[in-house]
C-alpha cells in the first residue's frame, strides 16, 4: 500500500500548496499558481518552488503580503453581546455570561477584551492566545469603533477635544474619529473611533467632557463589523475577513 506522504506531518510536514488549500486560497492547482508567481512568503521568504512541505502549526504565510491562518483548529467567533451580559466565560453566580452563547463549542476560547455588562456589540473569541494578544494590546493599533447615546446637544468642540486628548489616570488618551450621526431633542447619537482598550475608556472619555453614556455599543474592531447581527447571535469569521484580521493584528 502506497503511503500518503502528504498525511504525515509530523515528520515532514505538508505541501504548501495543500496547506493554502485547506486555508481557503482556492484549489491546488491554483495555490500552485500562486506559489510560482512569487506571491508566497514562509516564515518571511518568498517561495516559488513547487512542492516545499511546512507545518501549518508554526509556518507563518503570507499571500501578497497578507496573513494566511494555516493552523487547522484556528477558529474566530464574532458575537453581538447584549446589554447585561457579563464578559466571562464562566459565572459562579450563575449570571449571564458570554461563555453561555458558545457552549456547544469544544475549543477552548479566549474572548479579546472585555466588554463592561452594559456595553453591548461585537466582541471577538478565539482559540488563538496570541491573536487575542494582538488585537487587544494598543501597540499593534487595532481600531474599535463604537456608537454612543449620549445626552445633547453636543457642542461643536467636543470632537476636537477627544482628538486632542483627555487625560484619563494621568495619561493622554485619544479619540482617532469623531462624528454626530444623528442630533435629537435632548439626547445625541454619536460615532466614535480608538485605539485605545483600557476598561471603562469610552464612557470616561465622554463623562470627561460633559456626556456621560447612556448607551454604547461596539460595531468594529479592525475589520470585522457588527453589520446587521442580532444580539445574542455568533459567526465564525473565515476567509478573506478572517486574513484581513491577521495582517491587521501585525501576525
Amino acid at each position: 500500500m502506497t503511503r500518503d506522504r502528504d498525511s504525515d506531518a509530523s515528520e515532514s510536514g505538508i505541501r504548501l500548496q495543500k496547506v493554502l488549500a485547506q486555508a481557503g486560497m482556492g484549489s491546488r492547482r491554483a495555490c500552485e499558481v500562486l506559489i510560482g508567481e512569487g506571491r508566497v512568503e514562509v516564515d518571511g521568504h518568498v517561495v516559488r518552488e513547487q512542492g516545499m512541505r511546512v507545518d501549518p502549526q508554526t509556518a507563518v504565510v503570507r499571500v501578497d503580503g497578507e496573513r494566511v491562518p494555516t493552523a487547522a483548529d484556528t477558529i474566530v467567533i464574532a458575537l453581538n453581546k447584549p446589554r447585561g451580559v457579563l464578559t466571562t466565560m464562566t459565572d459562579d453566580l450563575g449570571r449571564p455570561c458570554v461563555g453561555d452563547y458558545v457552549a456547544d463549542r469544544t475549543e477552548r476560547l479566549f474572548h479579546v477584551g472585555r466588554l463592561d455588562a452594559d456595553t453591548e456589540g461585537l466582541l471577538l473569541l478565539t482559540n488563538d492566545g496570541v491573536l487575542a494578544q494582538h488585537l487587544t494590546h494598543p501597540s499593534h493599533g487595532v481600531a474599535k469603533t463604537y456608537l454612543a447615546t449620549i445626552p445633547g446637544p453636543v457642542a461643536r468642540d467636543v470632537g476636537r477635544r477627544l482628538k486632542a486628548g483627555i487625560e484619563i489616570d494621568d495619561r493622554l488618551t485619544k479619540v482617532d474619529e469623531f462624528s454626530v450621526v444623528q442630533a435629537l431633542p435632548g439626547s445625541a447619537l454619536i460615532e466614535l473611533t480608538i485605539h485605545e482598550g483600557r476598561k471603562h475608556v469610552v464612557r470616561r472619555l465622554l463623562e470627561a467632557v460633559g456626556h456621560p453614556v447612556e448607551r454604547l455599543v461596539r460595531t468594529r474592531i479592525g475589520p470585522i463589523h457588527l453589520d446587521q447581527q442580532r444580539p445574542g447571535r455568533s459567526r465564525v469569521i473565515t476567509g478573506p475577513s478572517l486574513r484581513s484580521l491577521y495582517t491587521e493584528a501585525g501576525l
